[in-house]
């Protein structure tokens, strides 16, 4: 069955609802976050099939680290966003939030606070319990 991740045009938050192609013309999605029906459909990403050495290589690659300031959250969360890219994987609703959060300038101790079980369900995702950066 497919899934379609929409983004919520009230709270901000992506969901994944799974839809047969004939439900789909008939799906009237709601925010299981904040319960509004303000959704847009997010259009996911091409996957490309790559090596793992590949990937690798490409992670290890200086232009990887490039322009990262570590004292500037836009700066962390493009980074982020790109060694997700780079992974092939997508690293769930958790993530998005707070890449999206950084990008827009936000700080990871703001972020930190406001999501206290971050990680939690996917502690491989953010590499342990908190958000050390």
């Amino acid at each position: 069955m497919p899934d379609y991740v929409y983004r919520c045009q009230e709270c901000g938050r992506r969901s994944r609802h799974f839809y047969t192609y004939a439900d789909y013309e008939r799906a009237q999605p709601v925010c299981p976050h904040c319960q509004s029906r303000q959704l847009r459909r997010v259009i996911g990403r091409v996957a490309v099939a790559r090596t793992e050495d590949s990937r690798l290589d490409a992670l290890a690659d200086d232009d990887m680290m490039a322009g990262l300031d570590s004292e500037d959250p836009r700066a962390l969360g493009r980074f982020m966003r790109q060694m997700s890219s780079e992974m092939g994987e997508d690293l769930g609703d958790e993530f998005h939030e707070v890449v999206d959060r950084l990008e827009r300038g936000e700080s990871p101790e703001s972020i930190e606070e406001s999501m206290p079980d971050l990680g939690e369900d996917a502690g491989s995702a953010f590499g342990g319990d908190d958000l050390d950066f």
